[in-house]
C-alpha cells in the first residue's frame, strides 16, 4: 500500500514530469547563479558603504531609505534571477 506521499509524487510527476538536465545546462544555471550572486555582492559593498557613512553622519532617514533601497535591489535582482534561470529551463525542455 503506497503512503499518501507517494501518491502525490505520482500525480505530480504525471502532470509535471522531470527533466534530467545535462551537465552543460547544469553549467548554464550556474552560471546565471553566479552573475547574479555577484551583481547583489556589488550592491551590498556599494549600499551598505553608503549606509556607513549616512550613520556616521547621523542622517538617520537615509539610513532607512538606503536599506530599504537594498532590500529592494536584493528582491528585484533573486527575481530576475529566477525569470533567467525559469526562461532557460524552459527553453531546455522545447529543445527535447
Amino acid at each position: 500500500m503506497k503512503s499518501a506521499y507517494e501518491l502525490a509524487m505520482e500525480r505530480l510527476q504525471k502532470s509535471q514530469p522531470s527533466v534530467a538536465l545535462s551537465k552543460d545546462q547544469k553549467k548554464q544555471l550556474a552560471e546565471i547563479d553566479s552573475t547574479f550572486k555577484a551583481k547583489i555582492a556589488e550592491w551590498e559593498l556599494f549600499l551598505k558603504e553608503q549606509i556607513a557613512k549616512a550613520q556616521t553622519a547621523g542622517k538617520f532617514e537615509d539610513v532607512e531609505a538606503l536599506e530599504k533601497q537594498l532590500a529592494a535591489e536584493i528582491r528585484r535582482l533573486h527575481e530576475d534571477c529566477e525569470a533567467k534561470k525559469e526562461k532557460l529551463r524552459a527553453s531546455f525542455g522545447a529543445n527535447h
